[in-house]
């Protein structure tokens, strides 16, 4: 089983003005894959988004956040993963933009990034249940092999 950290960025959320809604999403989402071992509620701050994300690393297999990816000017999700990551993998958030523009064209206003600190997998999801279900899924078969690797699996990738 993955071991996994849920990171909600809201501001709302986090003065409990707002009911987190895709962190329970994503949770639900992944049974049968992994355990929420951390889940956590932040305001849109790039050093407390930054320090958490480093709190987690080597804790956890895997990050995901959700919230923060969006122009508005508090969306600092991206960078303050960008500061932790060492390796992005942008096929992630491509692919999960490509297949959110088949629903919609604001997906490629996402900035989601995703990448790897020591043994941890961080992926950014955007902030809506719906969106957060629907990227969730479209990476969802990835996620097991990409951990594997990212722990120093040498299996040929075949296919």
């Amino acid at each position: 089983m993955i071991t996994v950290a849920v990171l909600t960025l809201s501001d709302k959320g986090s003065k409990g003005e707002r009911e987190d809604k895709s962190g329970p999403a994503i949770a639900e989402m992944l049974k049968g894959l992994g355990r929420v071992k951390y889940y956590d509620i932040l305001p849109d701050d790039r050093d407390l988004i930054k320090q958490r994300l480093l709190e987690y690393v080597n804790k956890v297999d895997l990050i995901l956040t959700t919230g923060g990816t969006g122009l508005s000017p508090r969306d600092v999700t991206p960078e303050a993963t960008i500061d932790v990551i060492e390796r992005e993998i942008p096929g992630i958030a491509e692919t999960m933009r490509m297949e959110g523009l088949k629903k919609t064209n604001r997906a490629m206003l996402s900035r989601a990034v995703a990448g790897v600190k020591g043994q941890t997998l961080i992926i950014n999801l955007p902030g809506s249940p719906t969106a957060v279900r629907e990227n969730l899924e479209v990476i969802m078969d990835v996620i097991p092999h990409a951990i594997e690797k990212i722990k120093g699996d040498t299996k040929e990738c075949a296919r």
